[in-house]
């Protein structure tokens, strides 16, 4: 891909990671510039603070009763017309149909507040300090048609503090967030990362495991 990277990051809620994402390709982290930040939530707090920073915005917000593939091609609709060439899933609470994910397939990351494969779907922080896990972190993945299981490419690791409770927990993750995701889209924007038969690739490498940063 010649150029900047043009790319659409998805939210439905405060949108962190898309603002890590936009301050990241603003101070040359990613080789890339944000298209357009979409949710499907008119109050969702990112939009007001993307456009706080000259962002985008839009809201793709399915009536009750919308097929689930129509909301998919309205989204498709959305993001082309940004121009995007990657869509950066950040805290979108939506499951996509699989015609969506197949339109967008190895161009869709996902950000998980968990160690994949261990604890898929939602409230990460709660069950891993229910089982007494030691360790935790979040993983950044290509997205597939199956829910948080497309390929790992980067995770964030960290110890559980025997203090940690629910809030304490997901903060630290989430500055490991902001670390790893801008990372991930650097790399696929600088062309160093890609998507083929139906693994993730580095440096020309497929990555049997996802590369590990460990919080300091």
């Amino acid at each position: 891909m010649q150029g900047p990277l043009p790319f659409a990051v998805l939210i439905s809620g405060r949108g962190s990671n898309m603002l890590a994402l936009a301050e990241a390709a603003a101070d040359g982290r990613i080789g890339g510039r944000v298209t357009a930040v979409i949710s499907d939530r008119a109050d969702a707090a990112g939009l007001a603070a993307a456009r706080r920073c000259g962002l985008a915005t839009r809201v793709v917000d399915p009536a009750p009763g919308v097929d689930r593939a129509v909301f998919g091609r309205t989204l498709t609709e959305a993001i082309e017309q940004s121009g995007a060439g990657l869509v950066a899933l950040a805290g979108f609470m939506r499951i996509l149909d699989a015609a969506f994910v197949r339109r967008w397939q190895g161009r869709l990351l996902n950000i998980h507040p968990a160690l994949l494969p261990a604890y898929r779907g939602l409230h990460t922080h709660r069950r891993v300090l229910e089982a007494g896990e030691r360790m935790h972190g979040c993983t950044v993945h290509f997205v597939t048609e199956e829910l948080d299981a497309g390929p790992a490419i980067i995770q964030g690791r960290l110890a559980v503090d025997s203090g940690d409770t629910e809030t304490s927990l997901s903060a630290r993750v989430q500055r490991l967030e902001h670390i790893i995701y801008p990372r991930a889209v650097g790399w696929f924007a600088a062309g160093r990362l890609c998507w083929r038969d139906g693994m993730a690739w580095l440096d020309g490498r497929p990555l049997a495991n996802p590369v590990i940063e460990d919080a300091q």
